[in-house]
């Protein structure tokens, strides 16, 4: 099995967390790590090449910090651009049948700020649907998503042992899929590394 991750940090140089995580990810057998803002500085999307990617692999992974419920710009220009009618849905949109999508996203607050009740009213998962209808639109079995919280007060302990959980989900472990949960303080802020 291929996995391709598509990252989409804005500035992957500054990140902790979603760099860590990346670089937890390159070490997989059979892993892409493929960094959007990196490919495309000037935003500007090469279609036919992304295409060529999501074909060459069995599973792909959106990897994101999750900024404002939702994903960085340049992840959602990539989905209206590439996902095209023909390609990835519609009676002739058949190229991703059968893959497997899943989002892997660090929220900057703590698991009990998404929920009902707290902060942000809705756990993570929830806030994702968007993605799940997308995989279900495109013929992709929607695995559950990775979600780190708590990520600015994470110890270097606690973001090693998140990015081991994201390679043995990455080598198709699904148990370890569940939600990381810092024991760290709890921060307030909900947007994210």
């Amino acid at each position: 099995m291929r996995t391709l991750i598509v990252l989409a940090h804005p500035d992957l140089a500054a990140s902790r967390n979603n760099a860590a995580l990346a670089a937890a990810a390159r070490t997989e057998p059979g892993v892409t790590v493929h960094d959007l803002y990196a490919a495309y500085p000037d935003l500007r999307i090469d279609v036919a090449h992304e295409q060529r990617l999501l074909r060459a692999h069995d599973r792909i992974v959106l990897q994101f910090p999750f900024y404002w419920y939702s994903a960085p710009p340049l992840l959602k220009a990539w989905m209206d651009e590439v996902l095209a009618y023909g390609f990835a849905y519609g009676s002739s949109g058949t190229a991703l049948r059968g893959k497997t999508l899943r989002v892997a996203t660090t929220a900057g607050g703590a698991e009990h700020l998404y929920r009902p009740g707290g902060v942000n009213r809705f756990p993570v998962r929830d806030l994702l649907l968007p993605f799940d209808a997308t995989a279900h639109l495109t013929g992709m079995r929607y695995a559950e998503p990775f979600v780190v919280h708590g990520v600015r007060e994470l110890t270097d302990l606690e973001l090693a042992e998140a990015g081991d959980r994201y390679r043995a989900v990455l080598r198709g472990e699904e148990v370890a899929a569940a939600e990381f949960r810092s024991t760290g303080p709890v921060p307030s802020a909900t947007l994210a590394e």
